[in-house]
């Protein structure tokens, strides 16, 4: 096997060989140019003693030629021996070390975690954390079930207290020694100062709520501060989610200002998520808000009141936005995503619970605001914009099925269905036609259940003209969705043709025959009332679906899945005479299906043959 070495090696070689010949010719045209100037001197000096004849008696002498002066005698080359160029040794290229293949770290057991020197101590001083903390609430109380001091003294020594567990903490942290400690002393004194923040606030009403929200975000911004300084995620942690537990035992329950302080605490939280990459903050302070945003509207029992749906807005705004800004920084974080994509959920609570005329305005603006992020997309990266997109149709959806209902639920679930073919065949962004396919097969669903159903299409029953109308409309679309959704989907290769995806293109072509015999039967239905429109509906059914069997079958000669479309289609129309049309149709309408659908299977056989003939 040839290597690179071994062409290397060669290609010196004949380079040596080109410079030993090219030495060769130089030293020749030396040899020659060296011997030229020795043959000139001796040709003239034998020229002028051919030329000395004996004197002859001769009366005037003739003149003697001249000797011509010799050329000037040229320095010879110099001679220069060719030595060949010293060999060149190859050295092939060192070999990389092989790296070993991956082995998982095994992950440690609690008991060699408790056995690590330090565990012990860590564990005794955050237990003795959450207990100190935990007594400081049972203080609170039972202060003020027996009545001990004054509100006010209360309030001043909770505060005193917070400040000196956080004093202490900053002082034992000085020492390496001492940091153990200090964290646990300063995540419970800045929770403790939560409590009294609240406690000032909601219980004793010693300040007002926009004053108690500003004493609680200085609180959350000096926390945080401590725990940027030591680099702790964990106190970050610490500090949101003993504000979070805790906050709710002073507030009496889950009310709209409890949601309220925690917006205040997630935004407090936003220049830390932007500087450091800690998603248990993120988690931590994103994901609280939205809980109580849900308790307080839905269990509790404040649903439909302005504040609960003002708060619960609000924590969808807040949580929407800062999820955002998260995922711009750190791509794909799993804590801003968790959050972004349950953002929604206390609005759309928040919405059911209210009266028509304002659920639906709530919901289709929530809607309206996650589908605006998804179509910039481009903004946000990794899966953001996917997420944000799913959250915006789950909106819209609530919204449409708040508003319509009777036949023009599942007509309007069925154009926002054909609006997002159009988008994702523009965008060509398989997302949303995946969302097409929900909406569709959501209206589809309810259209059949509750409008074009099979007993309408099978039995001859009375039916107004609205609700033939409306019929018509939901049966119309579903034939259009039915067309629309396969051909998008070969467009933009999800599927391939119809001898490659059989199930999936029969499945699009029962629900495509469906809509065609609803629009057929309900027009004809309208068009001529009675027992009289239903039979010759049925008639043109099965006509209609002859004549689409030998478009296909015409357009299908040079395209298979065409041509198998349209033999299924024949076998349909087939079953149909023979199983419907034979006993359920009487008089002229049973003679016209047959004649009609064999005169056209003949004329599309003849025709067929000869197209097929003529290739």
């Amino acid at each position: 096997m040839t290597t690179e070495a071994d062409v290397l090696l060669r290609l010196a070689g004949e380079i040596d060989d080109l410079g030993r010949r090219l030495a060769r010719v130089g030293s020749e045209l030396r040899t020659v140019q060296a011997e030229q100037p020795e043959q000139a001197p001796q040709t003239g000096q034998a020229a002028p003693q051919q030329a000395a004849p004996e004197p002859q008696p001769q009366p005037q002498p003739q003149p003697q030629p001249q000797p011509m002066p010799p050329p000037p005698q040229q320095m010879p080359w110099p001679q220069y021996q060719w030595q060949p160029p010293p060999q060149q040794q190859y050295f092939p290229p060192p070999q990389m070390p092989q790296m070993p293949p991956y082995q998982p770290v095994p992950r440690q057991t609690l008991g060699e975690k408790l056995g690590k020197e330090g565990a012990g101590s860590r564990v005794l001083a955050w237990v003795g954390g959450a207990v100190t903390l935990l007594g400081v609430v049972l203080l609170l109380v039972l202060a003020v079930q027996r009545g001990w001091l004054g509100p006010l003294p209360r309030v001043l020594v909770g505060a005193a207290f917070g400040l000196a567990l956080t004093g202490a903490g900053v002082w034992l942290h000085r020492k390496p020694a001492g940091r153990t400690g200090a964290f646990a002393l300063a995540a419970t004194g800045i929770a403790t100062l939560y409590l009294d923040a609240v406690a000032a606030t909601t219980l004793y009403e010693f300040l007002p709520v926009l004053a108690g929200l500003a004493a609680g975000l200085v609180i959350t911004v000096g926390g945080l501060l401590v725990a940027v300084r030591w680099e702790s995620p964990l106190l970050a942690s610490a500090v949101v989610v003993g504000c979070v537990v805790c906050a709710p035992m002073i507030t009496r329950g889950f009310t709209p200002e409890l949601v309220t302080f925690l917006l205040m605490v997630q935004l407090a939280t936003a220049p830390v998520q932007l500087r450091r990459d800690w998603s248990s903050l993120t988690l931590s302070a994103g994901i609280p808000p939205l809980f109580a945003a849900v308790i307080s509207t839905a269990v509790v029992g404040g649903g439909g009141s302005w504040a609960n749906t003002a708060a619960a807005c609000g924590a969808s705004l807040v949580g929407v936005t800062l999820a955002l800004i998260v995922v711009r920084r750190r791509e794909n974080d799993p804590a801003a995503l968790s959050v972004l994509a349950t953002s929604v959920l206390p609005t759309l609570i928040a919405a059911a619970l209210l009266p028509k005329t304002q659920a639906v305005p709530i919901a289709a603006g929530a809607g309206v605001v996650l589908l605006a992020v998804w179509a910039t997309r481009r903004w946000w990266p990794g899966l953001a914009g996917q997420l944000a997109g799913l959250a915006g149709l789950l909106a819209i959806l609530q919204a449409t099925v708040t508003q319509f209902d009777g036949p023009a639920r599942a007509a309007v679930l069925l154009g926002e269905a054909l609006l997002l073919v159009v988008a994702a065949l523009g965008g060509r962004n398989r997302f949303a036609l995946g969302a097409a396919l929900g909406f569709a097969a959501l209206g589809g669903l309810i259209g059949v259940v509750f409008d074009v159903t099979p007993a309408l299409l099978m039995v001859y029953r009375t039916q107004s003209a609205g609700d033939l109308a409306g019929a018509l409309a939901v049966a119309a679309l579903i034939l259009a969705v039915s067309v629309a959704l396969p051909w998008a989907a070969t467009r933009l290769e999800v599927f391939r043709g119809p001898s490659d995806d059989l199930p999936v293109w029969l499945l699009a072509g029962v629900s495509a025959l469906y809509g065609a015999a609803g629009v057929v039967l309900c027009a004809s239905l309208l068009a001529i009332p009675g027992r009289t429109g239903f039979l010759v509906g049925h008639a043109l059914i099965t006509v209609s679906w002859t004549i689409a069997a030998l478009v296909l079958l015409l357009r299908g000669i040079e395209v298979v899945g065409l041509r198998v479309t349209g033999l299924v289609l024949v076998g349909a129309a087939v079953l149909k005479l023979v199983l419907f049309d034979l006993s359920a149709l009487d008089g002229l309408a049973r003679v016209g299906a047959f004649l009609g659908a064999g005169l056209v299977l003949l004329g599309a056989g003849s025709r067929y043959a000869r197209r097929v003939a003529s290739r």
